[in-house]
């Protein structure tokens, strides 16, 4: 378990992460979101004592990280995949971080034939694909066996087999009682992976809550309608609180009723419909709804889009 409590970083005039208090729970995939530069790499870093909060605490299974006697044994950590001697071979860079704790040598050979490095075990590291170094980093920070795993975007250079191998791993390790903390970019990915999100923006916490109910709340009651007599049906629907769109000659688009209350209206106006089916918004549109107000950096232009130049800016 991981849990902070009025964790707050600043650094001078800049508030890295504000006030936050959050609970990650053991047993499930908990997806860590927010838009860049919001406060999510920092409070991982709080999380194992390489930056030190201006206020409140963040504690892995009840202890400040600095208090391990094993720290590897305790939490498994990915924050920079690449931070490897790139002389070093694959198998020497874990065998050096292994006796740092006493870890023995076949702890090695099992962690690499776990992220697919087996064949490749005796290469340099500097020759390896960013994908390649995403798996050593994973494979770095599961060799003590933790029961906790902070990962920040592990899924950063993975093809697809790679991306659906770590998905299938983190969800087992889960199951198995661990508690799986995971920073990812990659919404599709996340809604397919985690089961729990805490979501931030400029440091502040936004949302801790399930995906599930993440989603539900950002759908909203949209239902998709098709009838033949979609106009008839629209004058039905018609109240307070309810907006209806028309989306095609017989479909509509209605909002603020269930469908179970837009088939009785309908039954009610002796109105057919050939199809109600409630709509569900994307984690990524969910995400970008949520955060819309919290985003610090914003996109760039689109290719073809002009861009003019500040009053008074030299050409």
């Amino acid at each position: 378990m991981i849990e902070a409590r009025g964790l707050t970083k600043r650094y001078g005039s800049k508030t890295a992460v504000d006030d936050l208090t959050i609970t990650v729970q053991p047993g499930v995939v908990t997806g860590f979101l927010g838009p860049n530069g919001a406060g999510k790499s920092t409070t991982m870093r709080m999380a194992i004592g390489l930056d030190r909060p201006t206020k409140g605490t963040i504690t892995v299974n009840g202890k400040a990280y600095r208090d391990f006697a094993a720290p590897l044994c305790e939490v498994g950590v990915l924050l920079e995949a690449k931070a490897v001697h790139t002389g070093r071979s694959a198998y020497k860079h874990l065998l050096a971080v292994a006796q740092t704790h006493g870890i023995p040598r076949r702890r090695v050979d099992e962690v690499l034939g776990l992220v697919g490095l087996t064949e490749v075990a005796g290469k340099r590291v500097g020759g390896f694909s960013l994908g390649m170094g995403q798996r050593l980093g994973i494979a770095s920070a599961m060799l003590g066996d933790p029961g906790v795993l902070i990962l920040d975007e592990p899924v950063n250079g993975l093809d697809p087999e790679g991306i659906r191998w770590i998905r299938t791993l983190l969800q087992a390790l889960a199951a198995e009682g661990r508690t799986i903390f995971v920073s990812s970019h990659l919404m599709s990915e996340m809604a397919l992976t985690a089961t729990h999100l805490i979501v931030v923006g400029r440091g502040k916490l936004i949302a801790n809550t399930t995906v599930e109910e993440f989603i539900r709340q950002a759908s909203g009651d949209l239902v998709h309608v098709r009838s033949p007599q979609a106009a008839r049906l629209n004058e039905a629907l018609a109240r307070d609180g309810v907006t209806v769109s028309a989306t095609g000659l017989d479909t509509l688009d209605v909002n603020g009723l269930t469908a179970q209350q837009i088939g009785e209206a309908a039954f009610a106006a002796g109105v057919p419909v050939y199809e109600l089916t409630p709509r569900q918004v994307s984690l990524e549109d969910a995400f970008m709804d949520i955060t819309k107000d919290a985003v610090e950096y914003t996109h760039g232009t689109t290719p073809g889009q002009r861009v003019s130049a500040p009053t008074g800016a030299n050409a």
